[in-house]
């Protein structure tokens, strides 16, 4: 069958051309694309002179609201050009169907710096704070960093500085109190005498005046109070800054002994404490038959005068013992005790204060005789 002339066969399409990793047509294929629509255009009756078969320029960038482009060079002079444009829509798109190409965004304008004088020192101070806020800061830090990596040696220094202080405070405490006048001895007190002269106590020491308390010679001063027999014991204190006391402990006589000039007052060790021209109320006089007063007959008498109660102390009237072993005591009231050694005194004296309750019940007038010799069988004989 013969074909009409005048009548073409359709072009046969055109290979579709490979897509990219998108799914999308390169961009060569695009512009291909484009130029063919271009041309079509072109060749179609009636179409316009003033579109630009030329190259196209593709600008990809961020979209903008208002997406369009004008494709194309400006139009011919002549009838073409007084043709008015045609407003297209925003989201128009070209023949084809492909996105205009977007034009990119306007970059930021900085506009002209303030170059008046206060503005420049106003500039000038803010950059002078700044930098004294980043001095003031680097400095901080570099301190906290000495801070923590001296700390060792810094508490290393202040043990040191803090034994040292405490040396020097011991070495000058010590300096002052040893050679300075400032301790020094100048008052003497003694306390504690009734038969001792106190005023004699202190003349016989008053030669450590003015010498520092911490050098006082207490042997010295030792040596000077045994001079006087009446002083038992003593005790000294001294009372900084200027003052040594001395508490005197004196000898308290239990007895008196009959002697060719008179009666001596004596304490239990046989001290005579003081010289009477008679006998002392309620002291007992003790017989020793001429023994010495250091020997064992008057010690035994006075461990038993010692060894009695105070109450019953007071009724007795004397104590007879010519040794260790027969000590005797004669009571006011005129009973007679045969005491014995003085051993077991105390157990003595308990039987003996029961004797004496027990014969003052039945017949407190008669004339007894109480034997405590053994201290375990009491007995209570009838004169």
């Amino acid at each position: 069958m013969k074909r009409p002339e005048g009548f073409e066969p359709p072009p046969e399409p055109a290979p579709e051309p490979p897509a990219d990793g998108h799914g999308r047509p390169s961009l060569a294929d695009r512009l291909a694309r484009r130029r063919r629509g271009a041309e079509t255009s072109a060749s179609a009756p009636g179409a316009s002179d003033d579109v630009d078969t030329g190259p196209v320029s593709v600008v990809t960038g961020p979209p903008r609201a208002s997406r369009s482009a004008r494709i194309g060079r400006p139009a011919a002079a002549g009838p073409a050009a007084a043709r008015p444009e045609v407003a297209r829509p925003a989201d128009a798109r070209p023949a084809d169907g492909r996105p205009e190409a977007v034009r990119p965004a306007e970059p930021p304008r900085i506009g002209p710096a303030d170059t008046t004088a206060a503005a420049a020192r106003e500039r000038a101070a803010e950059a002078r704070r700044a930098a004294r806020r980043a001095s003031r800061q680097r400095r901080r830090v570099e301190k906290s960093e000495v801070r923590r990596f001296t700390r060792r040696s810094r508490h290393r220094r202040a043990t040191w500085t803090a034994v040292g202080a405490v040396v020097v405070v011991l070495v000058a405490s010590v300096t002052v109190a040893v050679f300075s006048p400032l301790l020094s001895l100048q008052e003497i007190r003694v306390e504690g005498t009734s038969r001792v002269d106190a005023s004699a106590v202190t003349a016989a020491v008053d030669d450590q005046l003015g010498t520092p308390l911490a050098l006082v010679d207490f042997d010295r001063i030792t040596g000077e109070l045994e001079q006087f027999p009446l002083i038992a014991s003593y005790v000294t204190e001294t009372a900084p800054p200027h003052t040594l006391v001395i508490r005197v402990t004196e000898r308290q006589p239990i007895a008196t002994v009959a002697t060719a000039d008179g009666v001596d007052l004596v304490d239990p060790a046989g001290i005579v404490v003081q010289r009477l021209d008679g006998r002392q109320d309620g002291v007992p006089q003790v017989d020793v038959g001429g023994a010495p007063l250091d020997g064992t007959a008057f010690r035994s008498a006075a461990e038993v005068l010692l060894a009695l109660p105070l109450t019953l102390r007071s009724t007795v009237d004397t104590v007879t013992a010519s040794t260790a072993d027969d000590v005797t005591l004669a009571l006011t009231s005129g009973e007679q005790v045969v005491w014995g050694s003085a051993e077991h005194s105390e157990k003595k004296a308990q039987v003996l204060a029961g004797l004496v309750a027990d014969q003052a019940k039945r017949d407190p007038a008669a004339s007894v005789e109480y034997d405590v010799s053994a201290p375990d069988n009491g007995i209570i004989r009838t004169r």
